[in-house]
């Protein structure tokens, strides 16, 4: 205010603060976020989103997708970029640091899709997902903060390329290359990441705590011996034979398997002739459980029905491994705080009968769902059948995996690997579902790096399990 008796004009020290927008004061940042990625995100990262599904590509051949996002990230003020990191082709990471002490938060944004069906898993919507919120954080990071005010946080913000989720492991190769325990490539002056960020689309309600199955999928060979199956059947020793029986005891143990419990196989070579005894006999098997402790429980068991076919026949076997992946545990205090931050977005872009609050007059628009406050029923939510190699992450370090359905329109009433879900996944309307998911694990990251306490939260529950104390 101006005083009569001099010419000096005194101005209090909120007052020099710039003006905020309104916003609720359990989620100050979110205005800021929104309005990031719709204005200078929503439109620039479309045609990399539209390029990665419309040029799908296999595990660990991700090329055309390496290099649409990564000269994207090239393209951002302030983001350091790494292509072909940690020895891998398609992998890659990009970096942003405020130069300001603090956490490394990381996001996983993955690429690869499936034989024949394409991005029938929408990869191209978990990268798009990652990458917005990836970009909004570091916007968060780089506003000026105030002398008076401690709403800007310090730390970085670490973006992995990840390749070959579907069954390549590629998270896997990376946690044993040290992407997740060690400081960012090309930054060493920083921590290791805290936090791990990452979503899935669906066709199951919006859900933040994900928990998918444990994972193990295996070889089996049958060596026997060739003899003329009519004229002298007693000289051979039945390959296919032993498979069979390994088959069926498969079958007669899934009687006293556990909830949660699915064995699954396929004979991929059941001999060569039916006038000779079958020497070779081979099949798949995959096996998954709730956790990986019951994992290891569930194989001796099913190696056992192996064994059992070698013992009957008298052949010889080899069990070849060919993939595990542990089971996603989510840290419910990451979900709570995504969680707050979804259910705001969808309250305040959608009116209660399903229309865009921008389009009010539009009726029968179609609207994602609020996750349930109550997060033991959010957990019944998001308990999956399906594996992914983000389980592994999880248990390196806290982690998030928020499932978000996608609308499938003309497709009906289709899932995951599923041709419908990838076209449907292409679309516009998917994409803008992946951003507001962005907005949302954006969120989350600037909490971290923000409340001191809830990263110690995290890292308490993440040490202890849910609901545990020290």
């Amino acid at each position: 205010m101006a005083s009569p008796e001099s010419d000096f004009i005194f101005v209090d020290h909120e007052d020099s603060l710039p003006p905020e927008r309104d916003s609720d004061p359990d989620l100050p940042h979110l205005p800021e976020i929104s309005d990031f990625i719709d204005n200078q995100v929503a439109e620039a990262l479309w045609p990399v989103n539209k390029t990665i599904h419309d040029n799908p590509e296999l595990g660990y051949h991700e090329v055309i997708a390496h290099d649409a996002l990564t000269s994207f990230m090239e393209s951002r003020s302030g983001w350091k970029v790494t292509r072909h990191a940690y020895a891998i082709k398609t992998a890659w990471t990009a970096v942003y640091d405020s130069g300001r002490p603090g956490p490394v938060v990381s996001f996983n944004a993955e690429m690869d899709a499936l034989p024949t069906i394409g991005h029938a898993c929408g990869h191209n919507l978990i990268a798009s997902a990652s990458v917005a919120a990836a970009l909004a954080t570091a916007h968060i990071l780089s506003l000026s903060p105030s002398p008076l005010s401690n709403r800007i946080p310090g730390g970085a913000v670490l973006l992995i390329g990840t390749p070959a989720e579907e069954g390549g492991g590629g998270k896997i190769r990376l946690l044993k290359r040290g992407a997740y325990s060690s400081p960012p490539l090309n930054h060493p002056h920083l921590a290791p990441p805290c936090i791990s960020l990452i979503s899935h689309p669906g066709s199951i309600p919006a859900t933040a705590l994900v928990h998918t199955t444990a994972y193990c999928r295996f070889r089996v060979e049958y060596f026997g011996k060739e003899a003329h199956a009519a004229a002298e059947p007693w000289k051979g020793i039945n390959a296919l034979d032993a498979l069979i029986i390994a088959y069926n005891s498969v079958s007669v143990l899934r009687q006293q398997t556990m909830p949660g419990d699915v064995i699954q196989g396929c004979i991929t070579h059941g001999g060569a002739r039916p006038n000779i005894i079958h020497a070779y006999a081979a099949g798949v098997f995959v096996i998954r459980a709730r956790t990986r402790e019951r994992l290891k429980e569930l194989r001796k068991k099913v190696e056992a029905c192996f064994e059992a076919g070698k013992m009957a026949s008298g052949c010889e076997m080899i069990l070849t491994k060919l993939g595990q992946y542990a089971d996603h545990v989510p840290n419910r205090r990451l979900g709570g705080r995504y969680m707050t931050y979804w259910n705001r977005l969808v309250e305040s872009e959608f009116d209660d009968d399903g229309t865009k609050a921008s389009q009010a007059n539009e009726k029968g628009k179609w609207r994602p769902a609020i996750i349930p406050e109550d997060q033991d029923v959010d957990e019944m939510r998001g308990m999956s059948g399906a594996s992914s190699d983000q389980g592994d992450v999880s248990y390196a370090l806290p982690s998030l995996m928020p499932g978000f359905e996608i609308p499938t329109g003309e497709e009906g009433d289709v899932g995951p690997h599923n041709p419908g879900f990838a076209r449907a996944a292409g679309t516009k309307e998917a994409y803008e579902c992946a951003l507001r998911v962005g907005k949302a694990l954006a969120g989350t990251a600037i909490d971290v790096l923000v409340r001191k306490d809830l990263l110690r939260d995290v890292e308490r529950e993440f040490r202890n399990g849910p609901g545990k104390e020290d």
